[in-house]
């Protein structure tokens, strides 16, 4: 029972860090879609959005929090 209760506690945290976002999101200095790096073409009839620097950002959070919940 104790792997399924570090997984509730990890998820209860990870619920958590979603909702502040979603609350104070607005109130940040930067907007995720909008960061330096991230590419949006505007044509004629269509609208291209590449969110570069976005990506990057996300992938290096990820790598940081897989980091620290590796188990060895």
């Amino acid at each position: 029972m104790a792997p399924l209760g570090k997984t509730l506690m990890l998820l209860g945290c990870l619920l958590l860090a979603a909702g502040l976002l979603i609350t104070f999101g607005p109130r940040l200095p930067f907007r995720a879609g909008r960061l330096p790096g991230d590419f949006v073409w505007r044509g004629k009839s269509a609208t291209l959005y590449f969110p570069l620097g976005t990506c990057l950002l996300l992938s290096i959070v990820f790598s940081l929090i897989s980091l620290l919940f590796r188990r060895r």
